[in-house]
């Protein structure tokens, strides 16, 4: 190949030298529209932030002219809301005169029976019948309804009356009339088995020649077997056609025995409820009474007429508004902005006392608007048990009753020589029999011939357990339930059978959690008609329905199967205090105390908050359907949010009818999002404004219709939702 000419050569080193300078243009051209496109941002970003600024002090404008707008017509919402939560004080009035009605028709009726808030009458009555003997079965049963209706009574008196109309002495007296029903009846029952026992020789079966014996009323069963012939052979004993029967050891067999298992479908063991007592109103709440007075303009001074019937009122609203935070409140209503915001300081400032402030549902489901308790905090977070075989009652019930496991000395049979019955008397009553008497120390456990008894029990199909019950035996001396001495436990969902090895016997039960049901997962609030609704409640395993009409209320219905027997409460009317303990006794038990949120988690809300969101939803109840909404988690403690929509015609509420709503005690707003919404946000839905009422801000998209029946509500109706509401805490529980 020839060699390349040197002019070849000379192009191409002229070809780089070019090439080069066009980089160089080329990178500044770049440079110069890189810095002209970071102007055009920088100019395009001042730009998109003036205008955001203008919508920012658009939106401003238009929230402050909204917040004026609602601060102007506050004192007149407020006073109208006043005027309308009137139904709730007048609601107790009624109840009060309802009680003293009550004492004076059973005085006129004078049918014999005792009227248990009476001292005198209560004691003569437990009095005479002590002095009774030797009454058969039949005749203890009979008396024994009387006995329990009384102590149904002396309960409902406690947990019905405000704590301001009972005295200290008058707890006292109640609760010790009960303890004294509850020893005597069981008394009387062990008097009746002993007497049973002594005829057990002509009550003999034909095959066994022992006697064995089934007696049940809606109360109570006993099974009673007495071993006459002392047969080895009859070691396993079932009752009849039930499931109820025992399997005994060879040392017992072979005794002067007699076996009884006592159901009681009560429970006469655990401790009575603790009663709440009414505290003195503190210093503070006079001081800021007095403040909100002396600050009060002469030209907007509160009328009159309405401050006197607050006074005469105040007795009333205080047995349910026992919080110092609603006593200052209901005073603030007719008063100025400047009152308003020192108790909404007063307010905040409480607030931040803890992060915790839990209703207490015993004051709140009885009292007579079932608001506040006493004190929104409890002393302390319910300590933990420390011996984890003692059942906590605080997290966990006894649930279908008690069953007494008695193994007794068989007393002496009668004999009938000629005409006369001779039968030998034996002091003190029914005895029981030692099983297993004491042990030598040196007996090792493969000698003991002590073995266990085995004992199954059928569980009525009135109560309902939605999981496995625990067993727990009573412990005389801890006076409380225990968990611990069972062997071989098993049981049978289906066919409803627990059975059980114990070394001795106790009086035992079934053990259930209290919070089964809690938190729910969905809850509603629907109309029916006028001054007729149903809460819906939809739980882990079942769906409650609860109606209410007038001042009454029933469980309408829940998902079960067949295999129950709920007559007693499906479908019957009853006050909401009577439901609610029906309710609990059945297994339905939706209704938090004021220890629950230390055992479910749940959305920590201000109950001042909660409270009022009840009452005034309790207001609209006749026209419109309260809902749950998942943003209420998100909304924070001092906020709560639901769905609401009117109702009327159809019998439920279509998804997307459902509007959104947020209060927290002082404004009420709609909001723009829906429950399918990405994120929670608390921008007022377009063209709408603030109040400083739920009740106000939902009556902005009320119809002239549902108005109408909104307005013509009975105040028994508004304060049994109330209550309902308040029992139920739904918007804290799911």
């Amino acid at each position: 190949m020839a060699p390349k000419s040197k002019k070849g050569g000379t192009v191409s080193e002229k070809k780089k030298k070019l090439s080069k300078i066009e980089r160089l243009k080329q990178q500044q051209e770049e440079e110069e529209k890189r810095l002209q496109e970071e102007e055009e941002a920088r100019l395009k970003a001042e730009q998109e932030a003036a205008e955001r600024f203008e919508r920012q002090q658009i939106e401003k404008r238009k929230w402050e002219a909204l917040v004026e707008k609602d601060l102007q017509r506050r004192t007149d919402e407020l006073e109208e809301l006043y005027l309308l939560e009137k139904c709730f004080p007048d609601a107790e009035k009624w109840r009060k005169e309802v009680r003293v009605l009550s004492k004076w028709d059973h005085y006129v009726e004078c049918d014999g029976t005792p009227d248990p808030s009476v001292a005198t009458e209560i004691n003569t009555f437990i009095s005479l019948w002590k002095e009774k003997r030797n009454e058969d079965i039949n005749a203890v049963m009979k008396e024994s309804k009387l006995v329990l209706n009384l102590i149904e009574q002396l309960e409902l008196i406690l947990l019905d009356t405000p704590p301001h109309e009972l005295t200290d002495e008058q707890v006292a007296q109640y609760q010790g009339s009960i303890l004294e029903l509850r020893e005597l009846l069981h008394f009387k029952f062990n008097e009746a088995t002993e007497t049973l026992l002594k005829e057990a020789s002509s009550l003999g079966d034909t095959d066994s020649g022992n006697m064995e014996m089934i007696i049940k009323d809606e109360n109570v069963t006993l099974y009673v077997w007495a071993n006459l012939k002392k047969n080895p052979k009859y070691k396993k004993i079932k009752f009849g056609d039930t499931q109820v029967g025992f399997e005994i050891p060879k040392a017992l067999a072979t005794s002067d025995i007699a076996f009884r298992i006592f159901h009681t479908n009560y429970d006469h063991f655990s401790p009575l409820p603790v009663i709440q007592r009414p505290e003195k109103p503190t210093t503070v709440e006079t001081i800021i009474e007095d403040s909100a007075e002396q600050e009060t303009p002469k030209d907007e001074e509160a009328p009159q007429a309405g401050a006197e019937e607050m006074t005469e009122n105040q007795e009333l609203v205080t047995s349910s508004v026992t919080t110092t935070e609603i006593k200052t409140e209901e005073p603030s209503i007719n008063f100025t902005k400047s009152t308003t915001t020192s108790l909404k300081e007063e307010a905040e400032a409480k607030k931040e006392e803890t992060e915790t402030k839990p209703l207490k549902p015993e004051s709140v489901s009885v009292g007579p608007m079932a608001t506040l308790p006493e004190k929104s905090v409890p002393d302390a977070i319910p300590e933990a048990v420390i011996d984890e075989d003692v059942v906590d009652l605080r997290g966990f019930t006894p649930l279908g009753g008690i069953y007494h496991l008695n193994i007794l000395q068989l007393p002496p049979q009668c004999k009938q020589v000629k005409s006369w019955t001779i039968v030998e008397l034996i002091s003190g009553g029914l005895q029981t029999f030692m099983y297993p008497p004491d042990i030598a120390d040196d007996v090792s456990e493969n000698e003991n011939p002590y073995l266990p008894i085995e004992v199954m029990i059928e569980i009525n199909k009135n109560v309902v357990f939605f999981e496995k019950p625990m067993v727990a035996r009573w412990d005389s001396e801890g006076k409380g339930w225990r968990t611990d001495g069972f062997i071989s436990l098993y049981y049978n969902m289906k066919e409803r059978i627990m059975s059980f090895s114990v070394e001795s016997v106790y009086p035992i039960t079934l053990i259930q959690d209290n919070h089964i049901h809690m938190p729910y997962e969905s809850w509603e609030l629907r109309p029916l008609g006028l001054n007729e609704a149903v809460l819906n409640i939809t739980t882990t395993f079942t769906d409650i329905d609860i109606q209410i009409k007038d001042n009454q209320c029933m469980l309408a219905a829940v998902e079960l199967g067949d295999d129950y027997e709920l007559s007693h409460l499906l479908g019957k009317w009853m006050t909401i205090t009577s439901l609610i303990i029906a309710m609990k006794k059945t297994g339905f038990n939706i209704f938090p105390s004021e220890y629950s949120h230390a055992y479910v988690a749940v959305n920590n809300k201000d109950p001042l908050v909660e409270m009022k969101a009840y009452r005034q939803m309790a207001l609209l109840a006749s026209g419109f359907s309260f809902s749950w909404s998942k943003w209420n988690k998100l909304s924070g403690p001092e906020k709560v949010v639901f769905k609401a929509s009117e109702l009327l015609q159809k019998e439920y509420v279509e998804d997307h009818e459902w509007s959104l709503y947020m209060f927290n005690g002082e404004r009420a707003q709609k909001l723009k999002i829906n429950e399918l919404s990405e994120a929670f946000s608390e921008e007022l839905e377009d063209d709408t404004e603030f109040h400083s009422t739920l009740y106000h801000m939902i009556k902005d998209f009320t119809s002239e219709t549902a108005l109408q029946k909104i307005r013509h509500s009975n105040y028994l109706f508004i304060d049994a939702v109330c209550k309902l509401l308040l029992s139920t805490r739904v918007l804290t529980y799911s």
